[in-house]
C-alpha cells in the first residue's frame, strides 16, 4: 500500500483520494482512512525537492474538511430521518443500549465527546448520527465535529510525516504509526464506554 501511496503522491489526485476516504468513512467506518493519511503523510516525510510529494499542511486540510464534511452530511441524514432511525434503532437491544450510552455521554460531556468519538472505531458514526437524530442544534455540534476533525487529522498527519522522518518511508514507519493510531483510538473507546462517575 505504501508503494501505491508513494506513486499516488506524486499527484494532485492524493488529495481527493484522502478526502473521500475520510468523507465516506463515517458510513464505511472500516475503511482505512486514518490508514491512508499516516501513508500520504510518510510518503511526503520522504519527499525532496525533485519529487512531488503531498504537502502537510494540504494533508491535515484535506482530511480535516473532509471529515467535517462526513458528519455534516450524516448529521443531516439523521435529522430528516430521526422517527425512521428511532424505529430502527427500537427494533434492536444493541442498537438501543449503544443509543442510551450515547445519550449519557452527550449529556456529561458534550463536546469533549464529539473530540473524543473521532478517534474511536465507528465513534464517529455513533455520534454525528446521535446527534442528528437527537435533534441536536448544529451550531452546538459542528463546532467540535470542526476541532475534532482538525484535531484527528493533525495527529494523523504527524504520526505519519514524523514516522517517516523517524524510521524512513518503510512499512516499518508506517505500521508503527498505524499501530500508535489504533491506540489512540482504543484508549478513546475504552473513555466512552466509562460509565458517568456516580456524584
Amino acid at each position: 500500500m505504501l508503494e501505491s501511496v508513494g506513486s499516488l503522491a506524486d499527484s494532485p489526485w492524493i488529495y481527493p483520494v484522502v478526502a473521500a476516504s475520510v468523507l465516506l468513512d463515517v458510513f464505511l467506518p472500516l475503511l482505512p482512512s486514518g490508514v491512508l493519511v499516516i501513508a500520504a503523510a510518510t510518503a511526503a516525510a520522504a519527499g525532496s525537492a525533485v519529487t512531488r510529494v503531498p504537502d502537510v499542511f494540504w494533508l491535515v486540510a484535506c482530511a480535516a474538511t473532509a471529515s467535517v464534511l462526513g458528519d455534516l452530511v450524516a448529521y443531516r441524514l439523521a435529522w430528516r430521518g430521526g422517527a425512521r432511525l428511532d424505529r430502527a434503532i427500537a427494533r434492536s437491544r444493541r442498537l438501543t443500549s449503544a443509543h442510551e450510552r450515547l445519550g449519557a455521554a452527550l449529556a456529561r460531556g458534550g463536546g469533549a465527546l464529539v473530540i473524543l468519538a473521532r478517534f474511536a472505531p465507528a465513534g464517529r458514526s455513533v455520534v454525528s448520527l446521535g446527534a442528528g437524530a437527537a435533534r441536536r442544534r448544529a451550531r452546538d455540534f459542528l463546532p467540535w465535529s470542526a476541532l475534532a476533525g482538525l484535531t484527528w487529522a493533525g495527529y494523523s498527519v504527524a504520526l505519519g510525516y514524523f514516522g517517516g522522518q523517524w524510521l524512513g518511508a518503510t512499512w516499518l514507519a508506517t505500521g508503527v504509526s498505524v499501530t500508535v493510531l489504533f491506540a489512540a483510538g482504543a484508549g478513546a473507546a475504552y473513555l466512552m464506554r466509562r460509565p458517568a462517575p456516580r456524584d
